[in-house]
């Protein structure tokens, strides 16, 4: 008995639990489109660039834990991808990407849109791998889908040549393997004797804080976090893409994120430390020559993977496997944990940590441009504490990770390890769809006006998906990120200048709605109007970046370069 190769790529995303497949169509992989275009159970989402497309797909592995998917055709259709899928690989975002390519007997000469694929993929994937029989096709499905989950997760890639996938001729002997192949691994507590030393190196310590990274941001996880914080309560530090790992109830305990930045509350804290556990951390978020540079901090690794070691991170103890439940076993072993957070010192960075609530500038400035701390502080009080928001990389990010506070895991979205340009609006999108009902709450997401260019002919395509999203432009003409680094270095700035967009027209010519506010005291009202608005809606803002030079003297100048 044999099955037709492409009715196996379909049965094997159902399998999969696929509920969106984003792309780009070409004639390579048009077989797989036709299957997919009026199919009951997975919706077909055409973009308009593949290199969003892989964008999208990698929101909805960030959102939901299980793989986001996204197709491509052969040639520039399949490197175009490539970005994408690197962000989601280093950034930990499960996803698979499928793509057509030349028939087998092409695939060595200079023909029409042949690429070496495999060799453009792999660097940028956990795996890539190419289909030379059709008897491969559903190993190969499966086996992508099972590496992209695994940990650390990220993105995998599968190539499938046009005469393997011709519709009512190419067939296999073997068919699509059933859902439970595709259930990711679980993972189990580490060895008795690894809990009982790192019970006795926290106990021992005086001065214990726990260093949240990307990993820790899984739900799983952050639920056993919070029950070791109430029952041990210790100061907390998160990178950038652990935010919303502490509730608000656990908020006393939180000490700000760290990353970019040399002289964060955070990082003070981190020097007071006698021991850091890191829980989900990985180097590439923030390397640990700039938080670590005296290579004094003691370290107690707990992950699902091994530690990254190096001269700057070498955990004196690795507590590997499953950190929901290792964490337990330390809840319940633990007694009398020490309580840096009582320390005058801690309770003065914890001061330090707050203070900009009071800052003038956090306040409204009638006729004035809206400054970063008040367009944050309106959002916060104004936005339900349940919306997902998504940041552009940019200056617009750093102000978001410093300041804005987020309680639910996955709520707050950033790409800080490629620090990728145009991911907010993408990731709103998958993330807008991830939801149940689909499109059913506000997702916000905010970009600079260069950030937002490099994806902003997807607007069109979250207006005809139906999605729920606000997005917010901080627009100063300029990559200003970009440009006062170069005032540091040089003392002048070169090639960041942009402007000449209209970008309350180019919303209406995509048929959303378009909003334009340059005054301090309007933000408010615009604000309330733009976040009840249901649909797709543009809102330029005339940001106010004088200060952001002042940022930069708290950026670790040579994580810059």
């Amino acid at each position: 008995m044999t099955t037709e190769t492409v009715k196996i790529v379909i049965d094997s995303l159902l399998a999969a639990g696929v509920k969106y497949v984003f792309g780009v169509p070409g004639a390579k992989i048009d077989s797989i489109f036709n299957a997919l275009v009026d199919h009951k159970d997975i919706r077909l989402v055409v973009c308009r660039h593949e290199q969003n497309a892989a964008f999208i797909a990698g929101a909805v592995g960030k959102v939901t834990g299980r793989p986001g998917v996204c197709i491509a055709t052969s040639g520039p259709g399949t490197s175009n991808l490539v970005t994408g899928l690197v962000t989601a690989t280093d950034e930990g975002a499960p996803m698979v990407a499928i793509v057509g390519s030349v028939q087998r007997s092409h695939m060595l000469k200079k023909t029409h849109q042949s690429l070496r694929g495999i060799e453009l993929l792999s660097p940028v994937t956990k795996k890539a791998a190419a289909a030379t029989v059709e008897d491969q096709v559903a190993e190969i499905m499966l086996n992508a889908f099972r590496v992209a989950t695994v940990y650390p997760q990220g993105a995998t890639a599968i190539s499938l040549p046009i005469d393997i996938m011709i519709t009512g001729v190419s067939k296999s002997t073997i068919p699509a393997f059933a859902p439970s192949a595709f259930t990711p691994p679980t993972y189990g507590p580490a060895p008795e004797e690894t809990i009982r030393e790192a019970v006795a190196r926290i106990k021992a310590a005086k001065a214990p804080v726990l260093f949240l990274g990307m990993r820790a941001a899984e739900p799983a996880v952050v639920e056993a976090i919070h029950r070791f914080l109430r029952t041990h309560p210790v100061p907390v530090v998160e990178t950038f893409q652990a935010a919303g790992s502490i509730s608000r109830e656990l908020e006393h305990l939180f000490f700000g994120r760290v990353g970019l930045f040399r002289n964060q509350p955070g990082d003070k804290l981190l020097g007071l430390s006698d021991l850091v556990i890191t829980i989900g951390f990985d180097q590439a978020e923030y390397d640990a020559d700039v938080w670590n540079a005296a290579t004094h901090l003691d370290i107690l690794h707990l992950d699902f993977t091994p530690a990254d070691w190096g001269y700057y991170y070498a955990p004196k103890l690795e507590v590997i496997g499953s950190p929901a439940h290792n964490l337990d076993l330390l809840t319940s072993a633990l007694t009398g944990v020490a309580r840096l957070q009582e320390m005058n010192q801690a309770q003065s960075i914890f001061a330090e940590l707050q203070a900009w609530k009071m800052d003038p500038n956090a306040s409204v400035r009638p006729g004035n441009l809206i400054h970063p701390l008040y367009f944050i502080q309106l959002l916060q009080r104004m936005m339900p504490e349940s919306t997902t928001v998504t940041s552009d990389v940019g200056s617009v990010y750093i102000w978001l990770c410093r300041y804005f506070h987020c309680y639910n895991p996955r709520t707050f979205l950033v790409s800080n390890v490629q620090q990728t340009l145009g991911v907010a609006l993408p990731w709103a999108i998958g993330v807008s769809l991830c939801q149940s009902p689909p499109c059913s709450k506000k997702v916000v997401s905010i970009s600079g006006d260069g950030g937002f260019m490099f994806s902003s002919q997807e607007l069109v395509t979250a207006v005809q998906q139906g999605c729920n999203i606000t997005h917010f432009i901080w627009n100063d003409g300029k990559y200003n990120m970009v440009e006062f680094q170069e005032v540091k270095k040089y003392g002048r700035s070169a090639g960041v200048d942009l402007g000449g967009m209209d970008f309350v027209k180019f919303a209406q010519a995509c048929g959303a709605k378009g909003v334009r506010v340059d005054d301090s005291s309007d933000l408010e009202s615009v604000m309330k109007e733009v976040l009840a608005y249901d649909g797709v809606c543009l809102v330029d803002v005339t940001i106010d970046y004088s200060q952001n030079q002042a940022l930069m003297g708290e950026i670790s100048f040579d994580a810059i370069f």
